[in-house]
């Protein structure tokens, strides 16, 4: 671990400036409010190594695809959330010279992140080329509640001189993606003005013809010469006044993110001004306070407190905030991007791991509807998965949900994820009946979730073949989870999946039928649905496929020739050879035994119900040896499943690895931004790992151990209506009901009955 950032059970702090990791410190500081969100990239201007990124949520383009070997099927375009206007800019000009840190002589640098009320702060002092030295104290958010708007307090003292500063607040709209396919902007100016207090950029998309509008309103503490700028894409106010030596001066900015998706844009404008004059009005102070309420309410849900171990609660709270900052729930046209506001890695696109993975911490953390809406998304999105599917030959309804999405339509750009990653269509179905078992939310499925059911279990149904040599269904040419293999035969997790997910369509169906036949009958005549041929033909697979096993480890085996790779384990790898990823051809690691991310374990994990404890344990055993945990979303499946067994050694191990994945930049890569949707893992890692939370017959049930170091740890979770506050410590486990709805839960199998506490 590298540990760049102090430790603090509230705060990530860095102190010193660094230049080399100054990347990374802008993905861990980002901020986000769910509607936009942004790098910490410094609001003066810096010539140093940086990645500027500013984004607003649901906004994108189809970045061109860009291969060498055109396949039918093939998604004709990447889609990429963009690199919105930057409205943090504020230029500092130093009696003819640039405030610029890369160039400046910098005595004192702290930044810190305060995750408890939502805002970061930056202090530094620094001295000019010229001998000018200034303080800096930077103070901004992004308003969780006002979520079109964010607010800059910047101070400036001069320290040994006196003389003339120009102070430049702007909007810059001329940007670019940094893994734009063919290097061009995907931004049209529509319309501008600046103003001696502001101004705004009105912009448009390419191909998509979303537009956006970005206004700021800003005062400064002292009175100064105005001139408003304007050039392509850009407005801008140079203040030039005389500053005095100790004397400070603030620049307090208001800014706001207004899109076409929400108004329309021919107001956004007018839109756009009555929103700065309503933020403005209320002063940044209270705007500050009203951030620090909104943080209080939601930490008071589903903050996770750990006594004894500082490293472990910053990472837990550092996870749970930037979950936080990514999704709220208020809009169903909205999904977790894997990277959120951090970086534009993955394209801020829809992935399985919203399922998997994030589906489980709202259900537990926030309002059902939030997840619903996470359910409706893909719902929504239902005739596009048809017509990927119909690309790729198959008929009659079925769906294949895409591995990377917007709006629907497949954009992946690797033949062997976009063709073959299908297993993220199980997912889908998983997250549907995890939402309905822990919810309870039987109407989902007649109203939603059985059509989505049917068209994935169609899917299944088609993408299997029947084996004459082995006179049972198999599976070819597929990728797994771990995507160190591909163009594999019989995934045991794929098959295992694809089966379930036909046997769960089967359940509902008797479900819903009498449930409400009129409306079942509505459905199978809208979808075509033919019972008795479709029932028939979904039970012969179930009961007819293969799973690849081997009889001497008595392990599920993750492919078909798995065995007759060199099972060399990994900690027979020599260091200097790891990440493989970044130092082995993708032709050997193909040839390898190695796992990128649970493949086998992902499956016991989701149907660990199904397992005795030795089965799970010789598979564990014999998978996690051969983990490289190169992919963020590894860790966490292995802590959960290591807590079940009982290895608390390796389970918290896993854990800290999951949680300050980011933080200490494990895996080399925290520059392109945080693993948003892995982080969701971390919480997993707590509440199912050493809590053992699972739902057990509608109840929820609780296995808890505690960690060594750790004294104690305690969590909240949402379930039916009830809220409680679990606490494991050395005296045992103490359950309070938050809430005025009784609930009896399981502790160790013995049912325990949880009136409110007051």
């Amino acid at each position: 671990m590298k540990q760049y950032f102090k430790l603090d059970e509230w705060k990530i702090i860095e102190e010193g400036f660094n230049a080399e990791h100054q990347q990374i410190a802008e993905s861990v500081f980002s901020l986000g409010n769910g509607r936009m969100g942004q790098r910490a990239n410094f609001e003066e201007a810096y010539s140093g190594e940086t990645l500027q990124g500013n984004y607003v949520a649901g906004v994108y383009y189809p970045d061109k695809t860009r291969v060498g070997w055109w396949k039918n099927g093939y998604p004709e375009y990447f889609a990429k959330v963009l690199n919105a206007a930057n409205w943090i800019g504020i230029d500092i000009i130093i009696d003819g010279e640039q405030l610029d840190l890369a160039k400046c002589e910098v005595a004192s640098f702290r930044r810190e992140l305060n995750m408890k009320e939502g805002y970061l702060k930056r202090n530094f002092r620094a001295k000019t080329v010229n001998g000018k030295e200034v303080e800096v104290e930077a103070i901004r958010f992004c308003s969780m509640a006002d979520d079109e708007t964010g607010a800059i307090k910047y101070t400036l003292t001069p320290i040994n001189f006196n003389g003339p500063i120009t102070i430049t607040p702007y909007i810059d709209g001329d940007i670019k993606n940094k893994d734009a396919n063919y290097d061009e902007k995907f931004w049209d100016e529509v319309k501008k003005q600046a103003n001696p207090n502001g101004g705004y950029v009105q912009l448009k998309t390419k191909k998509t013809g979303f537009e956006v509008a970005t206004g700021m309103l800003f005062t400064i503490s002292q009175e100064g010469k105005v001139r408003p700028v304007e050039k392509e894409k850009y407005v801008a106010a140079k203040v030039d006044l005389l500053a005095e030596q100790s004397k400070p001066i603030t620049i307090i900015k208001y800014a706001a993110n207004l899109s076409s998706q929400n108004y329309k844009a021919e107001n956004l404008v007018e839109q756009l001004n009555q929103t700065l004059d309503r933020v403005s009005k209320k002063g940044f102070d209270t705007m500050l306070a009203e951030q620090a309420a909104a943080w209080a309410a939601k930490w008071k849900h589903n903050d996770i407190i750990i006594e004894g171990d500082v490293a472990a609660q910053q990472a837990i709270r550092f996870n749970i905030f930037q979950l936080n900052q990514t999704y709220t729930g208020e809009d169903d046209r909205l999904n977790i991007g894997p990277k959120g506001f951090t970086g534009e890695k993955y394209g801020g696109s829809t992935y399985w791991d919203t399922e998997a993975y994030c589906v489980p911490f709202y259900l537990a953390t926030a309002d059902p509807k939030v997840t619903r809406n996470l359910l409706l998304y893909r719902y929504k999105q239902l005739g596009k998965a048809i017509e990927n599917a119909q690309l790729l030959g198959f008929k009659d309804g079925a769906a294949l949900y895409p591995m990377v999405t917007m709006d629907g339509t497949e954009c992946h750009n690797e033949w062997e994820i976009t063709f073959e990653e299908i297993h993220r269509n199980g997912a889908i179905a998983y997250a549907i009946y995890n939402y309905v078992r822990y919810t309870a939310d039987e109407a989902y499925l007649e109203d939603y979730g059985l059509e989505v059911l049917i068209a994935i279990a169609r899917f299944w149904s088609q993408r299997v073949n029947w084996s004459e040599a082995k006179q049972q269904y198999v599976m070819l040419g597929v990728t797994g989870p771990n995507e160190y293999e591909n163009n594999i035969n019989n995934n045991w997790y794929t098959n295992t999946l694809a089966v379930w997910c036909m046997q769960y369509t089967l359940d509902v169906i008797v479900k819903v039928k009498a449930a409400d036949s009129a409306k079942y009958n509505a459905l199978i005549s809208k979808i075509s649905f033919n019972e008795g041929v479709e029932f028939a033909r979904f039970t012969h697979i179930i009961q007819n496929m293969y799973y690849p096993y081997d009889e001497q480890q008595q392990v599920f085996l993750q492919q078909d020739g798995y065995l007759d790779k060199e099972q060399i384990l990994v900690k027979d790898i020599p260091i200097g050879e790891r990440p493989l990823n970044q130092k082995w051809s993708w032709d050997r690691i193909l040839r390898s035994c190695y796992i990128k991310q649970a493949d086998v374990l992902q499956g016991i994990y989701f149907f660990e119900d199904r397992y005795d404890i030795d089965t799970i344990r010789r598979n564990f055993d014999f998978y996690e040896p051969r983990t490289v945990h190169e992919s963020s979303l590894s860790p966490c499946v292995h802590a959960i499943l290591a807590a079940k067994l009982g290895d608390e050694a390796r389970a918290y191990e896993f854990y800290l690895r999951t949680s300050r994945l980011d933080i200490d930049d494990y895996n080399n890569d925290t520059e392109d931004g945080c693993h948003i949707t892995s982080m969701a893992g971390t919480w997993m890692a707590v509440v199912e790992g050493f809590g053992g939370m699972r739902v057990k017959d509608g109840k929820l049930s609780f296995n808890p151990f505690l960690p060594d170091k750790w004294q104690s740890f305690s969590f909240n979770v949402g379930f039916r209506g009830a809220l409680l506050n679990v606490k494991i410590s050395k005296a045992g486990v103490d359950i309070k009901n938050l809430s005025d709805t009784q609930i009896t839960v399981l502790v160790h199998g013995e049912e325990r009955e949880v009136k409110y506490s007051g």
